[in-house]
């Protein structure tokens, strides 16, 4: 399991909660991988959602250097490289994340996967994605 932090407790014991974002060692080792073909060990993985897309919502990814205060940092490190590897959650996309996975798939397509419990329906891409309504 990933270790959870917040960036006012870094230097501290992590939270580890089994309800936030989990990582697979493919997702990773390719955080990892293009970290190094960038060859900047400050680069963090962001994850966040968006409204848009033919569901509702859509998941974007970015590299960044700088950790908000409201963000949830989770700690992995990679299998390959030996390295830790930061996924960096804002405070409005976690909840909408909250359970679910990313993975790397390679083959056909390579591609950044997100499997999602909260997603109620997906569109085909894979990028986008509904909620529940609250009345139902």
């Amino acid at each position: 399991m990933a270790d959870v932090y917040t960036p006012n407790n870094l230097n501290v014991t992590p939270h580890i909660s089994s309800n936030l974002v989990s990582m697979t060692d493919a997702a990773v080792d390719k955080i990892a991988s293009l970290i190094i073909d960038e060859n900047n060990p400050n680069l963090n993985l962001r994850v966040y959602i968006t409204g848009g897309g033919c569901s509702g919502y859509q998941y974007g990814f970015s590299f960044d250097e700088v950790i908000n205060e409201d963000d949830t940092v989770i700690v992995k490190t990679s299998s390959q490289h030996q390295m830790p590897v930061r996924l960096l959650i804002d405070c409005m996309s976690v909840t909408l994340l909250s359970g679910a996975e990313i993975d790397y798939t390679s083959g056909i397509q390579e591609q950044f996967v997100i499997r999602n419990p909260n997603a109620k329906t997906t569109c085909g891409c894979g990028s986008s994605f509904s909620v529940a309504d609250e009345d139902e």
